[in-house]
């Protein structure tokens, strides 16, 4: 008899070992160490072509180097211009200027155009959307130069002449509002017209998320709102707006970082001209790379490009999402 407890015991040891041995059970979609194994690839790759290169970057902002001859040690320096060289200072005076035509005005006018046409019934819809999308699909460098034509400017790639713009204003007698430099040569208008082309070129981007996101929004909502008596303004404001919530906090980061990034139009219109009256960050972090020689204080301003880019993306998420909460 006393046999029997012994046996039971053992038997309970053998079973609680056996579990012990067995491979550990996992719900569908628990993480799993060999997750880690998958991702490894696109990490290595990730690594090697980016962070790096972040690395040198990182070392090459505490030297002044020409990119040729051995560098000498400035320690923080270079990120010292950032705060006492007033051209680095004005070029994102710039960018602040150019957010109203690169970011603001687009999604307003984004989505002014997305609630309209959700309103309303005409044919070949599809066709509008892929006509205003266009300018996203064309890059920026080849409408950069469609762009100087029509300006029509002794400034850029494309050589002086009177464009098309300068035409019509002649022809419906406001010929004295052209500036005598061009559009893009004069000192109050350059920025102007780069941020009107930025403009352009951003508004359909917005449109096709605006209406996308307005499409998702039950039409029992409308209905409910139109019962309670709300006209269309009340609709757009305790409908619609809510609804888009998240497409604008896609836009809007998007676009802000999209401005801070500007260069390619740049580069084309104006060549940070005239003088430095259109330079923006990246294309000061690029003249000094390649123009003047200054690797180390081009690295340094890049690295803090970033930082700022990666700050107000964060504090724009953050912003929306409390937005969303409240």
């Amino acid at each position: 008899m006393q046999e029997e407890p012994e046996v039971a015991s053992r038997a309970v040891a053998v079973g609680s070992r056996r579990k012990a041995r067995r491979k550990p059970e996992y719900l569908p979609g628990e993480a799993r160490r060999i997750g880690y194994l998958y991702v490894a690839p696109a990490f290595i790759i990730y690594a090697a072509f980016n962070l790096y290169q972040l690395g040198q970057g990182v070392n090459i902002s505490f030297y002044d180097w020409d990119g040729y001859t051995p560098g000498t040690w400035v320690g923080l320096q270079n990120y010292r211009e950032f705060f006492t060289d007033p051209a680095i200072r004005e070029t994102y005076v710039h960018i602040l200027e150019l957010m109203f035509f690169y970011a603001f005005a687009p999604i307003a006018i984004g989505l002014f155009l997305a609630v309209t046409l959700s309103r309303i019934q005409i044919r070949g819809l599809t066709f509008f959307r892929m006509l205003l999308f266009l300018p996203m699909i064309i890059t920026d460098i080849v409408t950069a130069i469609a762009w100087v034509w029509i300006y029509g400017t002794s400034g850029g790639v494309a050589g002086h002449h009177e464009g098309p713009l300068a035409t019509v204003l002649k022809a419906v007698g406001l010929g004295h509002f052209i500036p005598s430099a061009g559009w893009l040569g004069d000192f109050n208008t350059a920025l102007p017209a780069v941020g009107v082309f930025g403009l352009w070129g951003g508004f359909g981007f917005s449109l096709i998320l605006f209406l996308a996101g307005i499409m998702k929004i039950p039409s029992s909502l409308y209905e409910a709102a139109r019962v309670d008596g709300a006209n269309a303004w009340h609709e757009f404001r305790a409908v619609t707006l809510p609804g888009l919530r998240y497409e604008l906090q896609v836009v809007l980061v998007l676009s802000v970082i999209g401005t801070i990034g500007t260069f390619d139009e740049i580069y084309v219109l104006t060549a940070g001209g005239p003088g430095t009256a259109t330079s923006v960050p990246a294309y000061q972090i690029w003249s000094r790379l390649f123009n003047t020689g200054q690797v180390g204080s081009a690295a340094a301003l890049g690295l803090i490009m970033m930082v700022i880019i990666f700050a107000i993306t964060y504090a724009l998420n953050k912003l929306m999402e409390r937005g969303a909460g409240d």
